[in-house]
C-alpha cells in the first residue's frame, strides 16, 4: 500500500538542508529513487534540465573546435591496469562484470568509472603523425562509482551523467593551454547560466586526479558551510601517453610521445544551484537553464473556460513562444489558481503571469518574480521586453546574492586552534598558512574532517611571504583554502 506524501516542502531549508534538498528533489518530479542504493531516476522535468546545460556545454565546445565522441561502458581490466597509479586510485570503486549470461568470463570487465583508460587505448592506434593533433573529443555519457556508503542525489551517486573531454598535444604549452581555457569556459558557465560563483585554483599533489601532473578545480559552496567541488580540468602530462604508447612522428622526423588533458562536469551542478538558490518554497531556477521559463495561469470560472480568457492566454503563450520564450500555459481545471501558484512556485519556474477577466479589460498582466516573490502589473503590449528584462533581472539577482554569500563564507585562520574552531562551526573556506607537507595536509585532515579544497590561482588574502604553516608553524609554501566538503 503506497504511503500518501505531504504536497508541500514540510522542512525550512535553513533548519535541515539535507531534507529539505531530498524533499525538494521528490516533490518537484525532478528525480525518483532507483531499485538499488545509489542510483537514481531523472523524471522529465530533470531531465530536461539536464538537457538545457548539456546543450549550452556542447554549443561552446564545438565552437572551440572539440567534437563529440562515443565510447564503450565496458573496459577490460588489463587496460585499466595500463596506468597502475590511475587505476588504484579508481579500484574500490568499480563495479565488475564477472560472468556473460552462464558463462564466466576469462578477463574482469570494468563498468566505466572514467574513460581514460578505453580512450587512450584508441588514441594510441589513431594518433601517428603531428598532422593528427591536437586531437580534441567530448564523451556525452554516464560513468559508474560504487558510492554505496554515503549517497546524495545529483551530488554523489552510483552512476551519474556528465561529459568528460580528452585532447592529445604535440607539446606542454598546448596542453597547459588547454586545461586553462576549459576551466576558465566552466566558470563562465557556471556564471552566465546557472547562476553559480566559484572559486579557482589547483589541487595538491594529494587530491589531485589520480594519474595528472595538474588537476585545476572550480569550488563552490554550499549553505551549510560544505564545499562542492563543480568542475575539474587535469594537465595529464604524458602520464598516459608512456604506457598506452601515444606516440606521433613530429615535424622533426622525431617519434615523440604527446602530452594530453581530461576535465568534466556532471550532473552535480543540478545539486549545486538546487542548494544555493532554493527557498523554503522549493526550487529557484535560473532562467537561462528553466525548462519552462514563465508559467501563464489563466484565473476564470468553470462557465468562463470557452470565454475570453484561455483564446487570449494562448495567444499570449503563442507571442512568449515565438519570441524564444520557454513558456506553458496551465489549464488545469481540476485545481485553483491558488494551488496552481504554490506548484509553479515550489517547481522553481522564474516567472508566473496570471490573466484573467479584470486583466484583459484593462490591457494588463499581473506577473510574479519567483526569486523574490514580487508582483508587478506590465501592460500587454509590452509583454515581450518586460519578461526578457525580468528574466535577465532574476539571473542577475541569483548570481549577486549567490556572489555575496560565497565571499561571507570565506575566514582567515593564524593558528591551528583557530582553524579548527571555525571547521566545527563549518563558517566555510577558511585560508590559513601551509608549508606544502603532505604530513600536515593529513593530519588536519584527521584532525578537523577538512581538507585542502584548493590553492586558489589568486591568494585568498594576497600572499604574505612571512605565513607560516598552521600546523607545523615552519614557513609557508601556500595559503590554500580548507573546508569539509561533500
Amino acid at each position: 500500500m503506497k504511503i500518501q506524501k505531504e504536497y508541500g516542502i514540510t522542512v525550512k531549508k535553513g533548519d535541515n538542508l539535507s531534507e529539505w534538498y531530498s524533499q525538494a528533489l521528490l516533490k518537484t518530479d525532478l528525480i525518483d529513487y532507483g531499485p538499488s542504493k545509489g542510483f537514481i531516476v531523472l523524471k522529465p522535468y530533470g531531465y530536461s534540465i539536464w538537457e538545457s546545460i548539456r546543450q549550452v556545454v556542447d554549443v561552446r565546445l564545438k565552437e572551440s573546435g572539440h567534437q563529440n565522441a562515443f565510447l564503450p561502458t565496458v573496459i577490460p581490466e588489463s587496460l585499466l591496469r595500463k596506468e597502475e597509479v590511475h587505476f588504484s586510485g579508481f579500484n574500490s570503486e568499480v563495479f565488475w562484470i564477472t560472468q556473460a549470461g552462464a558463462t564466466s568470463l576469462q578477463e574482469r570487465l570494468a563498468l566505466r568509472p572514467t574513460s581514460e583508460a578505453i580512450a587512450y587505448y584508441l588514441f594510441s592506434n589513431w594518433v601517428s603523425s603531428y598532422k593528427d593533433l591536437p586531437l580534441k573529443l567530448n564523451f556525452w555519457n554516464s560513468a559508474m562509482r560504487a558510492e554505496i556508503k554515503s549517497t546524495k542525489p545529483f551530488i554523489r551517486n552510483s552512476e551519474f551523467l556528465w561529459q568528460e573531454g580528452h585532447t592529445v598535444h604535440t607539446n606542454s604549452k598546448e596542453a597547459e593551454e588547454e586545461v586553462r581555457f576549459i576551466l576558465d569556459l566552466y566558470e563562465i558557465i557556471l556564471a552566465d547560466y546557472l547562476a553559480i560563483p566559484v572559486l579557482k585554483g589547483s589541487k595538491t599533489r594529494k587530491e589531485k586526479f589520480v594519474g595528472a601532473v595538474v588537476t585545476t578545480t572550480l569550488e563552490g559552496m554550499m549553505p551549510d558551510g560544505k564545499a562542492l567541488q563543480l568542475a575539474t580540468s587535469h594537465n595529464l602530462g604524458q602520464n598516459f601517453s608512456v604506457p598506452f604508447e601515444i606516440r606521433f612522428l613530429g615535424s622533426d622526423n622525431q617519434e615523440h610521445f604527446a602530452w594530453q588533458t581530461s576535465w568534466g562536469i556532471s550532473w552535480r551542478l543540478i545539486g549545486a544551484f538546487i542548494m544555493i538558490h532554493g527557498d523554503d518554497r522549493g526550487l529557484v531556477l535560473p532562467p537561462k537553464i528553466a525548462p519552462i521559463q514563465v508559467v501563464l495561469v489563466p484565473i476564470y470560472k468553470k462557465d468562463q473556460y470557452d470565454q475570453d480568457v484561455i483564446p487570449k492566454s494562448m495567444e499570449l503563450a503563442s507571442e512568449l513562444s515565438k519570441a524564444g520564450i520557454r513558456v506553458h500555459l496551465d489549464t488545469r481545471d481540476e485545481f485553483t489558481a491558488g494551488w496552481k501558484y504554490n506548484d509553479w512556485e515550489k517547481k522553481g519556474v522564474p516567472l508566473r503571469i496570471s490573466i484573467g477577466p479584470k486583466e484583459i479589460l484593462k490591457g494588463e498582466l499581473e506577473v510574479v518574480r519567483r526569486d523574490t516573490l514580487q508582483k508587478e502589473t506590465i501592460p500587454q503590449n509590452g509583454l515581450i521586453k518586460r519578461v526578457t528584462e525580468l528574466l535577465d533581472l532574476i539571473h542577475t539577482s541569483l548570481l549577486k546574492r549567490a556572489n555575496e554569500a560565497l565571499q561571507r563564507s570565506v575566514a582567515n585562520a593564524s593558528s591551528f586552534y583557530q582553524l579548527k574552531e571555525m571547521i566545527q562551526k563549518q563558517v566555510g573556506f577558511v585560508s590559513a598558512g601551509w608549508c606544502g607537507n603532505e604530513n600536515c595536509e593529513i593530519s588536519i585532515k584527521e584532525e578537523t574532517g577538512a581538507d585542502i579544497r584548493l590553492i586558489p590561482f589568486e591568494s585568498t588574502p594576497k600572499w604574505d611571504s612571512t605565513m607560516r604553516c598552521v600546523y607545523c608553524g615552519k614557513k609557508a609554501e601556500a595559503n590554500p583554502l580548507f573546508a569539509k566538503a561533500y
